[in-house]
């Protein structure tokens, strides 16, 4: 297998020997010293090619992945990002820099709890409910003297409020939905979601949808999804890293997801990529997981690349965000009624991945990092 060298590498060596040659006619130990740069650099990164041919030949791809992961630790931070031409040699994804932390999880139910603490107290006062500032950035806003911008009514119906803000310093908008469903588990509501066969069929907007690649320490998951726009801009694709959590002990399911890039997945000609993505979705049970009724938190931002005004695109968003829900709750009811077969993702083990995953067994320390109480199922 012949691996390219990297276009930027690639441009610094043409450029170095274009000085050497102009420094060759003319003399000097300028010709020299580009000669030898280019000469020690190209040496290393044929060794580099040669190393990364003989890893391939003799270990599993999983293997290479924990070998490169510990290079890039060692490596990181070093001058010269030794770890960034590390991981292009290799075209692996380092799962160290991307996966999706506990914390990341863990504050998404926070939300959903000072929501909800919110609700009730508005509730019971009877003044309209507006979701909380987190607190991290209220604190970051007061010390530097700055405003966050106040959440405002989209649109306000007995089981489903939608806000928006603007993000601060850019055009966008940043949405949060807090509804209900009484007619359907938060088991079913909750697979339907994660399963990417069953949505291929009921949501028409879907051209490709596929899981690149699973994480067997925390269980995140990258996927490429690319999805019909409306005429007449073009498909919009998403790589974007995935995990969720069911917590029994606190009657709470989270999914969080976040763009990344991905070396086997570049940037199509065919697609708009888009690069700026965030959802957290937050799932709390009325009574248990396989019971019907349940609220939900669904925080989302994006940058779809468009070329419209700031009021098209949230007119787009602020339409199309209830229009997924309800399709998402209505194949959530088929699946029901028809008994359609939908994976289920909380009694699964998510990291029973076949060889890849006993040829990648985390270290102790890394266990303990994904590890759950007796309480809590894995994650994925």
């Amino acid at each position: 297998m012949f691996l390219r060298r990297p276009p930027a590498l690639a441009a610094w060596l043409a450029g170095a020997a274009a000085v050497g040659r102009a420094g060759a006619r003319g003399g000097g130990l300028l010709a020299l010293l580009a000669n030898q740069c280019r000469f020690v650099t190209g040496l290393r990164v044929r060794r580099a090619q040669q190393i990364a041919q003989l890893y391939g030949r003799l270990y599993s791809e999983s293997s290479r992945r924990v070998l490169l992961g510990r290079l890039w630790r060692r490596l990181r931070g070093r001058p010269g990002h030794a770890s960034a031409l590390m991981a292009a040699l290799a075209g692996v994804f380092v799962w160290d820099e991307e996966r999706i932390q506990e914390e990341e999880l863990q504050r998404s139910v926070d939300e959903m709890k000072r929501l909800e603490e919110m609700s009730h107290m508005f509730q019971r006062s009877g003044v309209e409910c507006h979701p909380p500032e987190p607190k991290s950035q209220r604190e970051g806003n007061e010390d530097s003297g700055g405003k966050e911008q106040p959440w405002e009514m989209v649109m306000d119906k007995k089981h489903f409020k939608l806000w928006r803000r603007p993000i601060t310093g850019t055009h966008l908008y940043q949405y949060r939905v807090f509804g209900t469903y009484t007619d359907v588990t938060p088991r079913q509501f909750f697979n339907v979601q994660l399963d990417t066969e069953y949505r291929k069929k009921w949501d028409a907007l879907v051209i490709k949808l596929e899981v690149i690649e699973r994480d067997v320490v925390s269980g995140s998951e990258v996927l490429h999804w690319v999805t019909h726009f409306p005429y007449p801009m073009y498909s919009r694709d998403y790589v974007y890293v995935r995990r969720y959590s069911v917590d029994q002990e606190n009657n709470v399911m989270v999914l969080v997801s976040r763009a990344v890039e991905h070396p086997s997945v570049p940037e199509s000609p065919e697609f708009v990529r888009v690069r700026s993505y965030e959802s957290q979705m937050v799932i709390r049970p009325h009574k248990s997981f396989d019971e019907n009724g349940f609220d939900y938190l669904l925080t989302y931002s994006d940058n779809p690349q468009t070329v419209f005004p700031r009021y098209c695109v949230s007119w787009m968003v602020s339409s199309g965000m209830p229009d997924f829900l309800e399709k998402l709750h209505m194949a959530t009811l088929k699946a029901k009624n028809m008994e359609i077969k939908v994976k289920d993702y909380i009694s699964s083990k998510p990291l029973e991945t076949g060889s890849e995953a006993k040829a990648t067994t985390p270290s102790s320390e890394r266990k303990n990092e994904g590890s759950c109480g007796p309480a809590r199922i894995e994650y994925a």
